[in-house]
């Protein structure tokens, strides 16, 4: 991590504590609450609070709202993540004060999983029922994979994240991921599946597609997956995720073809009944991409009462401009 040797000695010392280095091996395998972090380490809020206040303060750790409940996270950047994970990593396997926090954060972690299967639950007859009219969900993620490849990348951004599964299948190429959503519920879905796939280096949280809370030009790869046809904007939503594009990155897009199932708007909340090639090259190229390739999967059944899928490709029109010899850092 660089910084002055006075700046160094303060993170050091802030790292430097056994309660605050069992905070940050647990943060470097998710994101927990307070609350979290109270139960687990077995001590007071305030006590929590304070090791909190000190990681913040030495740039180690990053803190978001989410409604009412404050998550936090090891911070963003790779230099703080390296440091961490450089610390972290030299903790002798199978200490019994970390194995005990460990399996205090087991239960947090099924916790999570036992109330997103109940919310799952309660929705998983309306999601069937719009599953059932399209191609199957894996015929569609085998070609996502296909098409982004399997380069490794920086930072990847999941817009609407839903059920977090694109950041699950893209895990194996990005060192950091995030996805956002607007809805409590469907984040603590994301969450539990994370931690069940074991994913400690992606994170979700609340927020606005129409105003991602992210600086430009911080992302190699962006999704956005069944999504834009909730949208009263989609165009706005694209430019946004334009705006957080390296040079070079790559949005993808996965939605429905244009179709007449009323019903979809009626009783699902769509607001678009699917979209046209044509509409979504204009706001690709409006937002300042080129769009790169297109795929469709036909579906299932008699297409007159079916969705029709469609995948599209856009690649950032600034190049890339090479880095030293010496610089390790791989794009998109």
């Amino acid at each position: 991590m660089t910084a002055t040797l006075d700046g160094l000695v303060d993170t050091l010392k802030a790292a430097a504590e056994t309660s605050r280095l069992r905070i940050l091996a647990l943060l470097s395998r998710g994101d927990l609450t307070v609350s979290d972090l109270t139960e687990i380490l077995g001590q007071s809020q305030p006590r929590v609070s304070r090791h909190l206040k000190l990681l913040l303060e030495a740039g180690l750790i990053g803190r978001y709202q989410e409604g009412s409940w404050a998550f936090f996270r090891i911070a963003d950047g790779d230099t703080a993540h390296d440091f961490v994970q450089g610390i972290v990593g030299r903790i002798k396997s199978g200490d019994p004060q970390v194995e005990r926090d460990l399996e205090r954060l087991a239960a947090v972690k099924n916790r999570r999983q036992a109330r997103a299967a109940e919310y799952f639950s309660a929705n998983a007859a309306s999601w069937d029922e719009i599953r059932s009219l399209h191609a199957s969900d894996r015929a569609v993620e085998s070609a996502l994979l296909k098409l982004v490849g399997k380069r490794p990348f920086q930072s990847m951004l999941d817009l609407g994240t839903g059920t977090g599964r694109l950041l699950e299948i893209f895990a194996p190429l990005y060192r950091r991921g995030v996805g956002i959503d607007m809805s409590r519920e469907m984040l603590a879905v994301a969450r539990a599946n994370l931690d069940k796939a074991n994913v400690a280096h992606a994170q979700v949280r609340q927020g606005d597609i129409y105003a991602p809370p992210f600086e430009r030009d911080s992302f190699d790869l962006i999704t956005i997956h069944q999504v834009l046809h909730y949208l009263e904007d989609p165009a706005l939503a694209i430019r946004e995720a334009a705006r957080l594009l390296r040079p070079s990155g790559r949005l993808v897009i996965v939605d429905f073809a244009q179709h007449a199932l009323e019903f979809l708007r009626e009783h699902h909340a769509h607001l678009r009944l699917g979209f046209s090639e044509r509409q979504i090259a204009e706001w690709v190229s409006e937002a300042g991409l080129d769009l790169e390739a297109t795929e469709e999967f036909e579906p299932r059944g008699s297409a007159a009462d079916r969705l029709t899928v469609k995948l599209w490709l856009a690649r950032d029109r600034r190049l890339l401009v090479a880095e030293p010899a010496h610089v390790e850092r791989e794009t998109v």
